[in-house]
C-alpha cells in the first residue's frame, strides 16, 4: 500500500511519470522505499529546501502508522 501511496504521489509531481520507480528494501526493523525519477524531475521531487520530500515522508508515516511499520523514504539520483 505506501508503495503505491509514494508511487502515486510521485507520478503526480514529475513531467515524465514513465520514469518512476519505488522499489522496497525489507530491513530487520524497518522498510525502505527507494524512489527513482527521471534525472530533470529530481527537483520536483524533493522541492525548495526538501519541503516537498518531507510532506511525502509524513504522508507516509502517517499512512504506515496504522500498520505500526517503520518506513524510510529514500530519493535516489
Amino acid at each position: 500500500m505506501e508503495k503505491d501511496l509514494v508511487e502515486y504521489i510521485a507520478k503526480s509531481l514529475v513531467d515524465d511519470p514513465s520514469q518512476v520507480k519505488v522499489s522496497v528494501v525489507e530491513g530487520e526493523k524497518s522498510t525502505i522505499l527507494e524512489l527513482r525519477v527521471a534525472e530533470e524531475d529530481i527537483g520536483k521531487v524533493i522541492g525548495k529546501h526538501g519541503r516537498i520530500a518531507k510532506a511525502i515522508r509524513t504522508v507516509l508515516l502517517a499512512a504506515a502508522a496504522k500498520t505500526g511499520k517503520h518506513l524510510m523514504l529514500e530519493i535516489l539520483d
